[in-house]
């Protein structure tokens, strides 16, 4: 017993007790150690935890923000695609745009003045609305016809196809007051003017989705070829431009395979000015189309008819009918392939002069015989500046000789009778007390528009009385032999009768 508690044996334990301290301070350092370790492994876990929910709170607020402005963003859209679809199927229209310089409205509705551009607006809107079948009512027809209204007018007196030009500035203001959306636009001389209205007004309401169709009257010049080219590239904009034919349409132009929609009514005429179809005579105002008059034993040339009064009223044309066509084409926006309808051939004009082998028994037929001759002017097929051609004068022969033989101070004052009072008749050597007949009138104007007016084509003023080019053409001579006139005041390759010609300024 002594000696198991001797010191070996407590030596034994405590070396055993010794190593089982060492083990446990191993084990607690071994903890601590591993504490530390998964200590520094958490914090940094949770501070990558940290700065992934800061990451995630971000991502989240930058989502509410886009979802919120897609939100708005969408319904913008939405709102726009409404506001497109009301204005889409809401406000749906034709326009028609006419070249008013070729394709023009037909002589029995300009001879009505302010009344026939009123029924031609309505004729023509109710040509066009035929073609909307069902949807009529709901389509809006606007027009827009662009010429130049004062060389239109002129260029239609010298023809003979009206008599004043006043008629035809009465026709466009008829036509622009029937329908609030029709315009006749006067856009004065020079051809670009026109065709640039045409052309840029078209594209803008091709543009416009609203707009159903647009309507070409240019089928009277080939030199639109390269727009329609350019607009009907397009298939949507192919299906939506048609040419409205009242000539028939330039090679040119159909050679684009354009929709071409021919009016089966006489609203436009169907040949252009200057094609001699249509004579209006002294004696019988009516016009006669497409047949030649019964000879006179008189004759035949080719110039202008003579020029009637400026006063007329509705008996001055028999063949006129005050009503308009109403049975208006029926052929829809798929079908405008008809015939068009074939022009008249130009009659011969003839001068109604007495027969030489008829036997006149009575001096009250000669007499009119010799006072129904008049001066035929020939008027030349050119363009003498920005006035244009002066209208013609056609005078009595017979009392042209009459006033021709008053000399110096028996000669009637021009001024006087031509302008008004002369403001001179103090002074004035020239007869102011007579009064004139109008046959003497017209010889008056006549030699009047012998002399040059001193403004030439830059002369503003249209009751001017003078001339503002040579009318003594016949062919391609001058054939008066004083003429007064400068070179440049004749149509080009003119011979002169006049030897002094170039001395004229």
């Amino acid at each position: 017993m002594a000696q198991k508690n001797g010191v070996p044996h407590f030596i034994e334990r405590f070396k055993t007790m010794q190593a089982q301290r060492e083990t446990s301070d191993t084990l607690i350092k071994d903890v601590l150690m591993y504490c530390d370790e998964l200590e520094r492994n958490l914090g940094a876990e949770n501070q990558r935890l940290s700065e992934q929910v800061e990451e995630t709170k971000l991502d989240y607020n930058d989502a509410v923000r886009s979802r919120r402005e897609l939100q708005k963003q969408i319904e913008a859209y939405e709102k726009t695609i409404r506001q497109k679809e009301y204005y889409q199927t809401g406000k749906p229209y034709v326009m028609i745009l006419i070249d008013g310089d070729g394709l023009i409205f037909d002589d029995a509705y300009v001879r009505q003045g302010l009344e026939g551009g009123k029924k031609a607006a309505y004729a023509l809107r109710n040509a066009v609305a035929q073609q909307c079948e069902t949807y009529a009512g709901e389509m809006e027809i606007s027009a827009k016809v662009v010429a130049n209204v004062q060389g239109l007018g002129r260029a239609m007196v010298r023809d003979g196809f009206i008599y004043n030009e006043r008629d035809f500035r009465d026709f466009t203001l008829g036509f622009s007051q029937a329908k609030a959306a029709f315009d006749f636009v006067d856009v004065g001389h020079g051809k670009e003017r026109a065709d640039a209205k045409i052309r840029e007004n078209a594209r803008w309401h091709l543009q416009n989705s609203n707009c159903r169709q647009v309507l070409l009257g240019i089928s009277h010049d080939g030199g639109y070829a390269p727009f329609l080219d350019e607009v009907l590239a397009d298939d949507y904009t192919r299906r939506r431009v048609s040419i409205l034919e009242g000539v028939p349409t330039a090679p040119a132009l159909v050679a684009t395979n354009v929709n071409i929609f021919r009016m089966d009514n006489e609203l436009f005429r169907t040949r252009k000015l200057g094609d001699r179809g249509t004579l209006v005579t002294e004696h019988s105002a009516s016009p006669v189309v497409g047949t030649s008059p019964r000879p006179m034993s008189a004759a035949t040339i080719p110039t202008p008819p003579p020029q009637a009064p400026q006063q007329h009223d509705s008996a001055a044309y028999p063949n006129l009918s005050k009503e308009t066509p109403k049975d208006l084409p029926t052929a829809s926006w798929a079908g405008l392939a008809s015939k068009p309808r074939a022009a008249s051939p130009p009659p011969k004009i003839t001068l109604p002069l007495a027969a030489r082998s008829v036997n006149i028994g009575s001096k009250t037929k000669a007499t009119a015989a010799k006072q129904s001759k008049r001066i035929v002017l020939e008027v030349p097929d050119w363009n003498p500046g920005p006035r244009g051609l002066d209208d013609p004068i056609f005078p009595n022969l017979a009392v042209l000789e009459e006033v021709k033989k008053r000399k110096d101070n028996d000669k009637l004052c021009n001024n006087h009778f031509l302008r008004g009072p002369c403001a001179k008749q103090d002074v004035c050597v020239f007869v102011h007390d007579y009064d004139p007949t109008d046959d003497e009138l017209d010889a008056i104007a006549y030699l009047t528009r012998l002399n040059p007016c001193t403004r030439g084509q830059d002369c503003d003023n249209w009751d001017c009385i003078y001339g503002h080019h040579c009318a003594s053409m016949k062919g391609n001579i001058c054939t008066h032999p004083y003429c007064k006139f400068p070179v440049d005041a004749h149509p080009p390759n003119t011979k002169f009768k006049n030897p002094h010609i170039d001395k004229n300024n």
